[in-house]
């Protein structure tokens, strides 16, 4: 019986060995996971909700919510894309909810309900699942290196439905144990591929954290946190990163769906620059000429500045921005005059703030980088320079924006290679 290795038992491991099995019942296919146990990250993603995969309905550019790893998921969604994810888990009992921002949540808001129904998939399939199995190196020849939570074991018990190809060697000590399976797939992270290909000569993209909040310094933001800014424009000087969307302001600065997806846009930038820079911040998303018209139509009247503000914007938050414009508290709009305007449009559509680092989100393990997609065939996603080596999942280069986009980017490539396999 051919046999087949996939190298770790995340949300796209699992989902690949679970489709896999189910088409080939002929291949022997064995999971080997690191840790104690699987899909650990899978179990508290969207804040345990599980964030499974978005609708796509608002999204006008694949390139908005694929920083990296765009072209080549629309021909992978083309092939499996959310409806047919839906569908995948539907057939296995899951039910859904889809929000009005197009994120897709099971409709018992529980992510182990995900991980409980991949789990009986691979079990349903005859899935060999290693827990505790370590893989430290992947050869050119797909000879996979590893070892064991109890490694004091003679090798060949360490594990009592451990199976080796025939032929291929099974070594205690210092190297671990070896096997020599028909194909591999891999599907850990990139930092944790960095190792496991070192000898292979594949070109990975070194990993970077690509979903972050943002550390400002003091400039009285962090007095008004808890606030919520609707619709904002971000930037970062200097550059072409832009974003859209809502801004929540912190203790530590800022954060909200406008700063993670600029964090994913400008993550290698910021990396670069130490996360250091200076943040352009919109407050109305809009140009200057649409807000000029806007505060000289409130101007009319005997109104003081600070106590008369546009409505998307709280009035405490507003008082600041007037403080920021060089504004007294108790001036008139009558007493502005043009330059006094001029510095409050410029405050409202160009407001810059010091970033001295980034803080960490509660889903802060997508990172940019991993095997670059160079590297392997588009329709298989198999390597291009070794047969029988795939890879699915983060280990690719490819990242997306928070709202589901990165898992179904894991269940399309995972489906994609599942798919491939011909040994």
């Amino acid at each position: 019986m051919n046999r087949v290795v996939i190298i770790g038992g995340g949300a796209a491991g699992c989902f690949c060995a679970a489709e896999l099995a189910r088409l080939r019942p002929d291949l022997r296919v064995s999971v080997f996971e690191a840790a104690a146990r699987p899909m650990m990250k899978l179990a508290v993603t969207g804040g345990g909700r599980c964030n499974i995969t978005n609708s796509f309905e608002r999204v006008s550019s694949l390139a908005e919510v694929y920083p990296r790893g765009d072209k080549l998921m629309k021909r992978l969604l083309h092939s499996f894309g959310p409806a047919d994810c839906l569908r995948w888990f539907e057939e296995h009992g899951v039910r859904f909810v889809t929000q009005p921002d197009g994120c897709v949540f099971p409709a018992s808001q529980d992510a182990m309900q995900i991980v409980h129904t991949l789990e009986r998939a691979m079990c349903d399939a005859g899935v060999q699942l290693f827990c505790g199995r370590k893989v430290t190196a992947v050869d050119k020849d797909l000879t996979v290196h590893y070892t064991d939570a109890s490694d004091h074991r003679p090798a060949d018990s360490a594990l009592p439905n451990a199976s080796v190809k025939p032929g291929a060697s099974v070594m205690p000590g210092l190297t671990g144990h070896l096997t020599r399976p028909d194909a591999v797939i891999v599907t850990t992270g990139g930092a944790t591929a960095a190792k496991l290909l070192a000898g292979t000569g594949i070109e990975l993209i070194p990993d970077v954290p690509s979903l972050f909040t943002l550390k400002i310094a003091d400039s009285g933001l962090s007095s008004l946190m808890g606030t919520v800014v609707e619709n904002v424009a971000l930037g970062l000087a200097g550059t072409r990163f832009r974003s859209h969307g809502t801004l929540l302001l912190t203790d530590w600065g800022v954060s909200g769906p406008a700063t993670l997806r600029l964090s994913s846009y400008a993550a290698r930038w910021l990396a670069e620059n130490q996360y250091h820079g200076s943040l352009l911040v919109n407050w109305m998303d809009s140009a200057e000429a649409p807000v000029r018209e806007r505060l000289s139509a409130m101007s009319e009247g005997l109104r003081t500045v600070s106590n008369s503000h546009p409505s998307e914007l709280s009035d405490r938050l507003w008082k600041m921005l007037v403080e920021r414009a060089g504004i007294r508290a108790d001036a008139r709009w009558s007493e502005l005059g043009s330059k006094g305007l001029s510095r409050l449009v410029n405050i409202l559509t160009a407001d810059t703030y010091e970033i001295t680092g980034r803080a960490r989100f509660k889903e802060e393990f997508v990172t940019c980088g991993g095997v670059s997609l160079a590297e392997v065939r588009p329709d298989t996603l198999e390597s291009r320079g070794i047969p029988g080596l795939f890879f699915a999942g983060e280990v690719l280069d490819i990242d997306a924006v928070t709202g589901g986009f990165n898992l179904q980017a894991a269940w399309s490539t995972a489906w994609t290679v599942a798919h491939a396999i011909n040994v």
